[in-house]
């Protein structure tokens, strides 16, 4: 994040014994949760004796040291009652683990979540969970990260790690337990620090949301027992070298570290495949040496691939990913495996020739549009959930993710190298990870000696855990500030050390560091409302360079979601009263209410006169607002002069329920701002430049469209037509090309101060492709750029949209059917404006809902939130899993500006 003056190792897991709690259905959390018996017992994880086998804790039994009495010792001794213990998850905060067992009411709601006691977290917390083997021959060892913030680790009533040294949310810990370990029963005890963001290297939560009560203390990655015999293979990974641009070649080379644990001297067989090719090499080790094993095109001539299966974004190609499966063996006998997946492909990301960072993936230049990740708040993890919300990304056609901080699981890259996702993962700002260098009103402690070495082995164990993934394009060493060289001398060690393959940037603002240099990026906002011809400047926020987070901040939910986060009062309030501090929007005070953005919903809408007529306005001004930031970037993005490079949108999901910076909402409905996003984002896209009424083409396919048509027409509210015209022969290049079909007159006579804009594109067997409408005023927007501060730029003047308020009722008809195969339901809807005067319906929103009215989540659109002309009809399909119908017949809720609302059935 911008700076705020005031305020504030991918392991390989061959067995996923996840249990039920923290590892919820999408569902989950969605609201309170019937209590459950709180004295159940923790699952027992049982050890397999495999040479290889890596086996994650299945869960534990939590309780605050405030109530326990016992020694450490006894706490991790087997047999240990845990009389009152709470149960926990594989990974899980304490606070997650307590909601799961029905200890608080649902924290998403109200201000449910500020009555939890925070002096209950201020204390240690033990985790304790059981293990079973049945033989002890084989070597043992504890391999964890996700550590939040410190803990002292025990086994069988011996400390075998230090707090100390176990310290920091990203470090990697492996501890050789081999010789505690006994047949039968064996404990593990983690008694965890509580955590504070502005000291220690872990997570927070800046101004995005709330912040948990427990600062999300626990472990929320898994921790896994090792088996082997006396050699280990550790740091297996595949470096590649594509050839750029022919991409007929690529040289794979295979490295990984081969370890003697025993205290004799032994030669090891290390063999097995990568890509499909044999490799196969005996490695003498003396006692406790490690040797690192290198395979190349050298020495396997078959490491040299020729017609590659190479990786790409999605939308410019698939997604094919290829093995490294080793396994190293002592006199015959396997003593260890590894396995990791890696995709093959070239990131290159220099400055261009106005020092923006212009990302080429496979040597061609890729506009980002991305948007800000947040995990959920209290950092359960949840697969389908995940999936869902990349599966949005893609749906609304964005390419990356960025994640600041709360660099996810494993899992999350493993969906996003299948799914095409790019990702920028880096640390985050504003508390102790940018505490040595932030500015004057920044949180964040000093570092003192201790942190160092702390942040150096947290970039070592993150960059082995994310090379392989193709789906990781960059690593951002900094946020708001760029590390120091001392720091950024310790990142950049440990990212040259782990073989590092992608482009390392000082900072997503406009910073430099010693080595690095220029970022090529900037942070100068918006986070707060602006118009949406704000984004057609060339400067501050607007279509220029790489912009890392930007948005018009307030991003209102839909009235479903919003009856279930919040009280009749606090909605009366909502809508009431600008000046009122909303709790679920930030806890900042720039960002505590909503009084920019109420006043400009009202200065070129109108004042609400209810709560529903100000979420309509909400989601109509959240709609022009988002397509146009994403517009504005993609008709740049080829220009010859400062084109634009990028843009993260701040931010694409809350981890939360919140007023703010999301495109979809916790319980992922959809609004204006996510249809907006969709729309902006078409494959091959007609679309309006507020700041010189252009109409624009711009194709995102690879290939050039030729023999389009492009029409604008104007109308005033009543639908009365007062400008039109059509170009033929209109002709784009692709990978993101532009270009003019035509431009809008300066006035049109009989045009009032709000109309509408009708821009439709037909391809050359005379099928429309791309339909947009604006509503938009003779009266333009207008800015004080010289008053522009870190969080947005004042609007003096507005747009005149209050006359959208006289468009007369527009009756839409409806019908719908539903056809469900392998678990995936298609509703399929067909509107039709049935009015017989001339006012088109315009907005028109369809919510597939169950048989209470409660909508149907998560769904995938074709298009939403349409525009249609007495007579006019437009075929929707809505896309979802039948079983999140819940056994119910499923409905479609249409409603819209000017169309009243009504529920069809879609069986």
């Amino acid at each position: 994040m911008f700076p705020r003056p005031d305020r504030r190792r991918r392991l390989a897991t061959a067995t996923m014994a996840l249990g039920l709690l923290c590892s919820l259905s999408t569902s989950a959390w969605a609201g309170s949760r019937d209590p459950v018996p709180a004295h159940r017992h923790a699952p027992v994880t049982r050890v397999p004796s495999a040479a290889g086998s890596i086996t994650p804790l299945s869960g534990y039994a939590i309780q605050s040291t405030a109530k326990v009495a016992d020694s450490a010792e006894a706490v991790s001794s087997p047999g240990y009652p845990a009389t009152g213990w709470y149960p926990a998850g594989p990974r899980s905060t304490v606070l997650a683990a307590l909601l799961a067992d029905g200890r608080y009411a649902d924290p998403f709601h109200s201000t449910d979540q500020d009555k939890i006691p925070r002096a209950d977290f201020q204390v240690p917390w033990w985790y304790r969970a059981d293990f079973t083997v049945t033989d002890t021959t084989e070597r043992t060892h504890l391999d964890f990260s996700g550590v939040i913030s410190a803990a002292d680790v025990y086994v069988n009533g011996r400390q075998v790690g230090r707090a100390s040294d176990v310290v920091g949310a990203y470090t990697h810990h492996e501890l050789d337990i081999s010789s505690l370990v006994k047949s039968g029963t064996n404990t593990v005890a983690f008694r965890i620090q509580p955590n504070e963001p502005n000291k220690n290297l872990t997570m927070g939560w800046i101004d995005w949301l709330q912040p948990p009560p427990d600062r999300n203390m626990g472990i929320v990655r898994d921790v896994l027992v090792r088996r082997g015999g006396p050699v280990a293979l550790r740091d297996a990974h595949v470096v590649t070298k594509l050839a750029v641009p022919s991409l007929a070649t690529a040289d794979l080379t295979v490295k990984a570290q081969a370890r003697n644990d025993s205290a004799t001297a032994v030669t090891a067989e290390i063999s097995g495949t990568v890509a499909g090719t044999a490799v196969t090499r005996s490695v003498p080790l003396a006692a406790h040496e490690t040797k690192t094993v290198t395979f190349s095109p050298a020495d396997v001539p078959g490491l040299r691939l020729t017609s590659p299966k190479v990786w790409w974004p999605a939308g410019m190609g698939g997604q094919p990913l290829y093995d490294l499966d080793l396994t190293a063996s002592v006199s015959g006998t396997a003593s260890d495996t590894a396995h990791e997946s890696f995709g093959i492909r070239d990131v290159q990301a220099p400055l261009n020739s106005d020092g923006a960072r212009q990302y080429r993936i496979n040597g061609r230049k890729l506009l980002i549009k991305g948007g800000g990740w947040s995990p959920d708040e209290f950092l359960r993890w949840d697969s389908t959930y995940v999936a869902d919300r990349l599966k949005y990304a893609l749906d609304l056609g964005l390419n990356t993710i960025r994640l600041e901080g709360h660099i996810e699981p494993d899992e999350f890259f493993g969906l996003a190298d299948r799914y095409g996702v790019l990702t920028l993962p880096g640390w985050e700002c504003c508390d102790k990870w940018e505490g040595q260098v932030n500015g004057s009103g920044e949180t964040g402690d000093e570092w003192t000696a201790a942190d160092y070495p702390v942040a150096k082995a947290s970039m070592a164990a993150e960059a082995a855990r994310l090379r392989d993934h193709p789906s990781v394009i960059s690593f951002l060493i900094g946020s708001d500030y760029a590390p120091d060289a001392t720091i950024e001398k310790n990142y950049l060690d440990a990212l040259k050390a782990a073989d590092w393959p992608n482009p390392v940037v000082s900072s997503a603002s406009d910073r430099s560091s010693p080595q690095l240099g220029s970022s090529g990026m900037k942070m100068s906002g918006p986070y707060d409302w602006i118009p949406p011809n704000y984004w057609y400047a060339k400067r501050e926020g607007g279509a220029t360079g790489f912009n890392s987070e930007t948005s018009a901040g307030p991003d209102i939910p839909t009235l479903d979601t919003l009856h279930r986060m919040m009280t009749p009062a606090e909605l009366d309030t909502l809508w009431k009263n600008p000046d009122t501090r909303q709790y679920h929007r930030s806890p900042s005070p720039v960002f505590g209410t909503l009084k920019i953005y109420d006043a400009a919903l009202t200065g070129r809408y109108g004042a609400p006169t209810g709560l529903a007529d100000y979420v309509r306005k909400a989601q109509l001004a959240q709609y022009e607002n988002v397509r146009a930031q994403y517009e504005a970037y993609a008709r740049n993005a080829t220009d010859a002069s400062k084109p634009a490079t990028g843009m993260i949108y701040w931010m694409f999901n809350s981890g939360w329920t919140s007023l703010h910076w999301q495109l979809t909402d916790r319980y992922l409905d959809q609004g204006g701002a996510y249809f907006g996003a969709k729309k902006a984002n078409e494959p091959l896209h007609v679309q309006y430049s507020y700041d010189d009424r252009s109409v624009v083409v711009v194709n995102n396919r690879h290939a050039a469209a030729g023999g389009l048509t492009a029409r604008a027409t104007l109308f005033n509210p009543d639908g009365t037509q007062k400008y039109d015209r059509t170009v033929t022969g209109v002709t784009v290049n692709g990978d993101g090309a532009h270009g003019t079909a035509l431009t809008l007159p300066a006035s049109v006579n009989g045009l009032s101060s709000s109309y509408l804009l009708r821009l439709t594109l037909t391809g050359a067997d005379g099928k429309e492709v791309s339909r947009n409408v604006y509503w938009l005023s003779t009266k333009a927007d207008t800015l004080d750029w010289a008053k522009t501060d870190w969080y947005h730029t004042p609007t003096t003047g507005y747009a005149d949209l209050k006359g959208l308020a006289s468009m007369a009722q527009a009756p839409v008809s409806a019908t719908a059917s539903t056809e469900s195969s392998g678990g995936t339901s298609t509703t399929t809807v067909t509107l039709r404006n049935t009015g017989s005067g001339r006012s088109p319906s315009l907005f028109t929103d369809v919510h597939l809902v169950d048989a209470q009215g409660k909508p149907v989540l998560p769904v995938r659109w074709s298009d939403n939130e349409v525009a249609l002309w007495p007579g006019e009809s437009v075929t929707l399909t809505a896309t979802y899993r039948t079983a999140d119908l819940h056994g119910s017949a499923p409905g479609v809720r249409v409603s819209g500006w000017n169309t009243p609302e009504r529920t069809v059935p879609a069986v």
